[in-house]
């Protein structure tokens, strides 16, 4: 099963999932799963974060490819703002220490009304991953929000749902973090132009370097992938 055969069969739209565990792919992800797509065959939904990824997919065929970020521009309000009106109740975990009680403080503050099951970081110690399993069962945690950048939180994800966990995850990258310095990261410009990329190497730096390789890695994967592509998108 490549890459291409498991975005095509796991693509999701802006759909609020019920159940189930989603990742996001953008040009920095596809290049880390691309020599290991059996990661990505145990998620349920791939969504596309980016608008580069979004317009290579398509040049591809992949018509229906959408940009959908686990952000504040894009998913994150919609999942909070909906569990907030079911009673669903979500569990955090990522970021360091001391950074992700600042995260869930912002957004708890900006969705009071969200149940909070509970959080912790994502640096794990001897027998604490599989402890924080326990502990995300116990809590009833309806949804789980996951960001310990790929490929660590897609295996967390895929690990606690093989653990009996049912509910419904999302992987969400470094939003917790960016969210610890206020709940809106990206400024409305950066946004309306499409250009959160550059947004977030002007403020976090150290990507250039990741943007600058893995980017044009990207570019000679996806165009060795494009053929399978367009071949399972006829």
């Amino acid at each position: 099963m490549n890459l291409p055969y498991i975005i095509v069969n796991r693509m999701q739209n802006r759909e609020i999932c019920s159940e189930g565990i989603t990742t996001f792919l953008n040009p920095h992800t596809y290049v880390v799963h691309r020599d290991n797509p059996e990661l990505l065959s145990r998620f349920d939904h791939i969504c596309f974060d980016g608008i580069m990824m979004v317009k290579a997919l398509r040049m591809a065929g992949v018509k229906d490819a959408e940009r959908i970020s686990f952000d504040m521009t894009s998913l994150a309000p919609e999942v909070f703002h909906t569990a907030s009106e079911k009673g669903l109740s979500v569990y955090f975990v990522g970021a360091k220490p001391g950074v992700i009680e600042k995260g869930v403080e912002k957004i708890s503050a900006s969705y009071p009304e969200l149940r909070i099951a509970g959080y912790r970081n994502g640096y794990f110690k001897d027998n604490e991953r599989e402890e924080s399993f326990e502990r995300i069962k116990d809590s009833g945690a309806d949804i789980v929000v996951c960001g310990m950048g790929a490929p660590l939180q897609e295996e967390y994800l895929a690990d606690l749902k093989d653990s009996g966990w049912t509910g419904c995850g999302y992987t969400c990258g470094g939003f917790l973090h960016q969210t610890a310095e206020g709940i809106k990261y990206y400024p409305d410009w950066a946004d309306r132009y499409n250009l959160r990329w550059a947004y977030r190497i002007y403020d976090e730096p150290y990507l250039f370097k990741r943007y600058l390789t893995n980017y044009s890695r990207f570019a000679l994967h996806f165009l060795r992938d494009m053929k399978e592509f367009r071949r399972l998108c006829r």
